[in-house]
């Protein structure tokens, strides 16, 4: 998930322009951002089946209050992207596939849906056909249709209307180039995807998708009648399937949510429906609601807000259980161009870094942000914790006297003395102004010549966007934030050759037999991935250093006392909606 894709509760923790323990009972948990269980035995459930194991102590009834200081764009299904808006739409649409939380790990496993599997791909890859759950009807008691399932998917190839949403089907499904949508001339036409029974949905692919069934997991893949869709005004009253129906919804202000009568738990594995109502309230003052959710006074205790905590308010927190703690499924680096700078300098740059200071002048907090020493965050499947030399995410780097001269010293032997380090930072931003003042001053003191050029923040995603722009650090994306819980999302995407000219490229590496090896392992099992990643992650940094890792995102977001089962949902770094309940409703 690229940063545009991410909320503002991810952005107030990345300075930089990014391209999105066990589940316990209690009000709160207090899982560490920086670990999470052991390593995941598996990636993918194809036999779970519904009902939700109950959770231990819920009761039903009440109201739950989301006070936001943000506001989601949209709950069209089909234009749904952002974190926000794909969580909460979670208790609204059932899509073909859906995450559960490992029970030791805190880990997602996918597991089917509105599916009865996971999908079966044809023998060349380019066709997946999925076996549908039967009995399934809208919260208005109708039934679903296996052409419901067709027309959401023909509707998100419109995409001159809904343009904010997910686009791997205008890359990956047969005639997605050319395939405008089912609103123009001869749009109920698309040869990309079949209903030949009620039974059956298949999708035609143009080139191979593996991660099909991880995609299907979007609310795009939610089924959508034809003769109920209103285009733009869809969102006011959309066909649900999950447990919970829109009772009102007022576009940036407040969104209300009912129980929905025909929602059939026993089709589904993943989610609950203990409180009888949620009431989203947008646009909030952040200090304002967040200080109300902590006293918890009357039915603020009901309340919840998914920022981050704000530090100014960490003095307030007289309960740590108010203060939910877990994961967030980004990792924030600082890449350098494999291209422009040799490899024993780009070591020598990582060495150098300043980690300590640069997290004290950047902001870091520290239940939101933990020093990274990998590629891949701890909440995606495939993670295992190493630690290369000077990798660590922590340290005084050339800010020790003899790192600094160790550093110029391993210059001079490689005929690098007064290295010339480039980037651009954002000059009209107090931050990043302060945090180009430490890193300047750093790296000139380890022997680098430093050229940093001011812009104004308006044009700074612009310029470090080219992936071909004339400085040798910084460019982006600076990190990267997991569109679904697996390693497929992040290497093939990031570090192929490829990826220089798709513009996604962290570090601009040109290898083809790293190219090769990502490509062997990401057309593995998912579950076989699983070691296979962490192996590439370790290779990567160890052979190549394409960028130096800084920080994995992490929640630490604060519910009031009357709340239960508050647990972090670590593909998104959101509360995991649909498994709240009241202690006292």
């Amino acid at each position: 998930m690229q940063w545009k894709r991410i909320t503002a509760v991810a952005a107030t923790v990345m300075l930089a322009a990014v391209a999105c323990g066990s589940p316990s009972s209690n009000s709160g948990s207090n899982q560490g951002g920086g670990n999470v269980g052991g390593a995941q035995e598996k990636a993918t459930d194809p036999t779970a089946k519904g009902p939700a194991k109950p959770i231990e102590g819920a009761k039903s009834g009440g109201t739950i209050t989301v006070l936001s200081d943000v506001t989601p764009d949209t709950f069209d299904p089909t234009n749904t992207y952002y974190v926000d808006g794909n969580q909460i739409g979670k208790l609204m649409y059932r899509a073909l596939t859906q995450y559960k939380l490992d029970e030791k790990t805190g880990k997602p496993i996918l597991v089917p849906d509105l599916a009865e599997d996971l999908g079966t791909p044809s023998a060349d890859g380019l066709t997946w056909t999925f076996k549908l759950k039967q009995g399934i009807k809208y919260m208005d008691g109708t039934p679903v249709k296996a052409a419901d399932y067709a027309y959401a998917i023909k509707r998100s190839f419109a995409h001159d209307l809904y343009d904010a949403g997910p686009t791997y089907q205008l890359q990956f499904f047969k005639d997605g180039g050319k395939y405008k949508g089912p609103y123009v001339a001869g749009g109920e036409n698309y040869a990309g995807v079949e209903t030949p029974d009620e039974s059956t949905l298949i999708i035609k692919l143009d080139k191979k998708f593996n991660d099909l069934p991880y995609y299907a997991a979007f609310p795009m893949f939610t089924p959508i009648p034809q003769s109920k869709d209103t285009k733009k005004n869809y969102e006011q009253h959309p066909m649900t399937t999950g447990p919970y129906q829109v009772e009102s919804y007022t576009a940036g202000s407040q969104l209300k949510l009912t129980k929905n009568p025909n929602w059939d738990p026993n089709s589904d594995p993943v989610r609950y429906q203990y409180p009888d109502k949620f009431d989203f309230k947008f646009a909030q003052d952040t200090i304002k609601v967040q200080r109300q959710v902590l006293a918890s006074a009357g039915p603020d205790a009901s309340a919840l807000n998914y920022s981050n905590l704000d530090v100014s308010l960490y003095p307030e927190l007289k309960d740590p259980s108010q203060l939910v703690k877990g994961p967030g499924p980004c990792t924030i680096t600082w890449p350098m161009d494999t291209r422009k700078i040799p490899l024993e300098v780009r070591r020598l740059i990582a060495k150098a870094y300043p980690f300590d200071s640069w997290r004290k002048v950047s902001g870091q907090a520290p239940d939101s942000s933990f020093p990274a020493s990998t590629i891949l965050p701890p909440a995606v499947p495939g993670y295992e914790k190493y630690e290369l030399p000077g990798l660590v995410g922590t340290g005084k780097g050339a800010e020790d006297p003899a790192v600094a001269a160790e550093v110029k010293s391993e210059l001079e032997k490689l005929g690098k003395s007064n290295f010339e380090l480039s980037w651009y930072f954002s000059n009209d931003d107090p931050i990043a102004t302060q945090v180009n003042q430490l890193r300047t001053q750093v790296f000139e003191k380890a022997g680098f010549k430093v050229k940093a050029t001011g812009v104004p923040k308006a044009k700074i995603r612009t310029l470090t966007g080219d992936q071909n722009a004339p400085v040798n650090l910084g460019k982006t994306p600076a990190g990267w934030c997991s569109d679904w819980p697996s390693g497929t999302s992040w290497f093939p995407v990031l570090f192929k050759s490829d990826a220089i000219e798709l513009g996604n490229s962290i570090g601009q590496l040109q290898d083809k037999a790293l190219d090769a090896e990502i490509d062997r392992v990401a057309d593995l099992d998912p579950n076989a991935q699983l070691k296979e990643w962490s192996k590439i992650d370790k290779k990567i940094l160890q052979d190549h250093l394409p960028l130096v890792p800084l920080y994995y995102s992490a929640s630490a977001f604060p519910v009031g006392k009357n709340i239960g089962h508050a647990v972090n949902d670590m593909t998104q770094g959101m509360p995991e909606f649909t498994s709240l309940y009241l202690k006292q409703p």
